[in-house]
């Protein structure tokens, strides 16, 4: 009998300790605002987010950006990978929504909290990993500066608060899910019509594959090329066969789409 408990209290043990390794922060206070706040349209291709329900729980938000606030470099570097990712994911949506508090519900668009001289993403306000930083450098430096994530779905995650962007996700991002939200992020993104469609023989697609193009043709999953990328995900733009195979051989006109810098706000 004896036995038996030690071998239960064993693999108890072992299947806590196994739970705890995948996800080294716990998000779920952030997970919970985002269930509260952001309500997700057409099956999730878009979502309006509730600022002034954010604004309403301002306690809630600033104790969760506290707990990210107190994470230390050298126990950020400790952290495998997929931890690191979702942490700055996360970091990234939740002062964004932080920044548009500070003048809400009085501004039209992210780009009101900027001026002639300084855009919103440059304001160096956020208390990260040991120093003051700025959106920019959280998206541009820590995510897509780093070698160590090389994913471009990356941009289908982080959410610039207005309805242009790919859809801001009802959840958190967590070591564990991480990849399977990238993918479902980056599936609804291109299955949106209004960002990315075929108009006859012309592919539009959003600005952010103009903007950061160098990103989807540095070889992830071995696509070097946009039009590579694009035909990796052709069923979720529901392109026919035809338009695929020109893809693939690079013979497809492509256009960038005005991007919609209003916010997106629930009405």
């Amino acid at each position: 009998m004896k036995k038996w408990l030690i071998t239960l209290f064993a693999v108890i043990g072992l299947q806590s300790a196994v739970a705890n390794a995948e996800n080294v922060f716990d998000h779920s206070s952030w997970n919970a605002l985002l269930q509260q706040n952001v309500h997700l349209l057409e099956g999730g291709k878009a979502s309006q987010v509730d600022y002034q329900g954010f604004a309403d729980d301002k306690a809630s938000l600033d104790a969760y950006l506290k707990t990210l606030e107190n994470v230390s470099q050298s126990e950020f570097d400790g952290w495998p990978k997929n931890d690191q990712l979702a942490f700055l994911i996360n970091a990234y949506n939740a002062w964004t929504v932080d920044l548009i508090l500070t003048k809400w519900p009085d501004l039209k668009s992210i780009k009101d909290l900027g001026s002639f001289f300084s855009s919103p993403w440059s304001k160096e306000f956020i208390p990260l990993l040991g120093k003051a930083r700025s959106l920019d450098d959280v998206e541009h430096t820590l995510i897509r500066g780093s070698d160590r994530y090389k994913d471009p779905r990356i941009h289908f995650a982080v959410n610039c608060a207005s309805i242009g962007c790919p859809a801001l996700a009802n959840q958190a991002f967590q070591a564990d899910n991480v990849d399977s939200l990238l993918q479902t992020q980056t599936q609804l993104f291109l299955a949106d019509s209004s960002r990315n469609r075929l108009n006859g023989k012309t592919l539009e697609l959003s600005s952010i594959f103009k903007w950061y193009r160098e990103d989807f043709e540095k070889g992830w999953k071995g696509y070097h090329s946009l039009e590579a990328f694009i035909s990796h995900y052709a069923s979720s733009m529901s392109l026919p066969d035809s338009v695929k195979t020109a893809l693939d051989n690079k013979k497809v006109d492509i256009k960038f789409l005005d991007y919609d810098w209003a916010l997106n706000k629930k009405p």
